[in-house]
C-alpha cells in the first residue's frame, strides 16, 4: 500500500487563547458538517478529533468557571454580601 494513502492529516494545536464561544462554534460547525455527511473519511476522522479536542477544551473551560464561582449564602450586618465557595458535586452526574 502506498504510504501517501495512508498518512494521516496532521492535527494543528488549539491556540492558547481560544475562547469558549469560539471553541463552541467551531465545534458546531463541525457537528454541522459531519451530519451532513460531506467529508471523505479521512476528512470527517480529522474533524472528529479536532471536535473532541474543542470539546474538551469547552468542558476545562467550564470546570474552570465552576471551581471560581462563589455562592451567596447571604448579607451581613452592613449590607455586603457573605459568599462562600460553590459546590456543584451534588448535580454532578458523573457522579450520580
Amino acid at each position: 500500500m502506498n504510504s501517501e494513502s495512508t498518512a494521516q492529516p496532521t492535527q494543528p494545536e488549539l491556540p492558547a487563547d481560544l475562547t469558549f464561544e469560539t471553541a463552541l462554534e467551531g465545534l458546531e460547525k463541525i457537528v454541522a458538517e459531519l451530519e451532513r455527511g460531506q467529508p471523505s473519511l479521512s476528512t470527517a476522522l480529522a474533524r472528529y478529533e479536532t471536535g473532541l479536542r474543542l470539546l474538551n477544551h469547552c468542558h476545562a473551560t467550564l470546570d474552570r468557571a465552576e471551581r471560581s464561582v462563589a455562592l451567596l449564602t447571604g448579607v451581613d450586618a452592613d449590607g455586603l454580601p457573605i459568599t462562600g465557595d460553590f459546590d456543584a458535586s451534588a448535580t454532578d452526574p458523573r457522579k450520580a
